[in-house]
């Protein structure tokens, strides 16, 4: 069973590394096998709510009267099967993409989707999504813009600043931001009748976050936003998190927000013991009171304990 979750967490934590070679040219010349619908995996939430796993980050299908609403969409080449896919489970059409944040994983398949869908993001995440920043502590290169290739199909056609309904009754979704965290513009989604929420990376799973100071985000007040969103949505009792293969709790992201904001606090005080962020990557591990976390890649720490240390005085 050990030997089971390690395994488990080892692939969980290595998925966004996995996911900037994933179009590369695999040795020998070989190509790669295309994405397809069946390689997707349908988690059934609720009656009409569905998480689509594999290619890139967790997707939402939303299924109401009006149509289906999708949260992420993956990374390139994923669009059509993630649409492929959502034909199994309903024959009405895709109305609206909402991305959680700008990462490649989650956002790269709205260029597959026809273009009569409405897109909506936080207004920062809109201004990363342009931008096209390489994501701190993952890319050391430029990264490319799949939307400027695609002459802007799947970039964002509405906003929210802080927050946004969508429809009523049964089909209401809100949208709220509560600032800085995995990046700028971290966007959480409430199916507010399910009562079920769609974090994405802000909690993408028990391992260190990614703190992606190129697109807005930060590693002090990281844990700061999750107790302020985590205050604020009361009426929830199912997250579906950015990578996760099974969904959390209330009460697991509180515990993530304790375990951001110990890892913060660690940090300061290597800095202040006049220790260097070498240091840190070489000692830090979680707390015994996190059992089941991930021992994080040291990569992961140190980029995070550079960002934090830098935001540090």
């Amino acid at each position: 069973m050990r030997r089971g979750i390690v395994l488990g967490t080892l692939l969980l934590t290595g998925a966004l590394s996995l996911a900037v070679s994933a179009y590369q040219q695999p040795a020998g010349g070989r190509q790669a096998a295309p994405p397809s619908a069946a390689a997707l995996q349908v988690d059934k939430i609720k009656d009409n709510l569905y998480v689509l796993k594999g290619g890139g980050g967790n997707t939402a299908v939303f299924i109401t009267d009006e149509g289906v609403t999708v949260v992420d969409t993956k990374l390139p080449g994923w669009g059509q099967p993630i649409l492929d896919k959502i034909k199994t489970l309903t024959s009405k059409p895709v109305v609206r993409i909402i991305n959680t944040h700008t990462h490649f994983d989650h956002v790269s398949g709205n260029v597959a989707f026809p273009a009569t869908v409405d897109v909506v993001t936080q207004e920062n995440t809109k201004k990363y999504m342009g931008e096209a920043n390489p994501v701190l502590g993952l890319q050391t290169g430029p990264q490319a813009n799949i939307f400027k290739q695609n002459n802007g199909r799947g970039m964002p056609k509405h906003t929210f600043k802080d927050r946004m309904t969508i429809g009523t009754g049964a089909s209401r979704i809100d949208l709220h931001y509560f600032g800085c965290a995995h990046t700028g513009g971290d966007a959480w989604v409430v199916f507010t009748a399910l009562r079920t929420m769609h974090i994405g990376d802000v909690f993408a799973a028990k391992d260190l976050p990614i703190m992606d100071k190129n697109n807005g985000g930060c590693g002090v007040d990281y844990a700061n936003t999750i107790r302020k969103g985590a205050a604020s949505i009361t009426n929830v009792d199912t997250i579906i998190t950015g990578h996760s293969n099974t969904t959390m709790t209330p009460a697991d992201l509180r515990q993530y927000g304790e375990f951001v904001a110990d890892f913060a606090r660690d940090v300061q005080a290597a800095k202040k013991a006049g220790k260097s962020v070498d240091d840190v990557v070489r000692t830090w591990k979680p707390a015994a009171k996190y059992a089941g976390y991930a021992m994080p890649q040291e990569a992961r720490v140190r980029s995070d304990a550079q960002v934090v240390w830098d935001e540090s005085k």
